[in-house]
């Protein structure tokens, strides 16, 4: 993801030659990449932020969305059906 950030900002620099609009489109580009997605290196999962540190926070994780995925097939079995199906095909 950095590398596309860092790519798209020399581009947007190298445009900036002919139009100084885009100096401050790579510079708000960096800025929000900072600010906002740089710290981040773990790979993205399904809701939760970041990754579990140990082995047993990566289990209780687990555990838990077991838990919560019998329940919703438990709860609501014509839904659950229905996604069993799409993932099938």
């Amino acid at each position: 993801m950095g590398t596309i950030v860092l790519s798209g900002a020399v581009v947007l620099v190298v445009l900036g030659f002919g139009n100084h609009l885009y100096w401050l489109a790579a510079v708000a580009l960096l800025y929000l990449y900072v600010r906002y997605g740089g710290g981040t290196s773990s790979a993205p999962t399904a809701g939760t932020g970041t990754a579990p540190t140990t082995y047993q926070a990566y289990r209780d994780r687990r555990d838990q969305q077991a838990k919560w995925e019998r329940r919703y097939r438990r709860e609501r079995p014509l839904e659950a059906r229905r996604q069993e199906r799409e993932r099938s095909r």
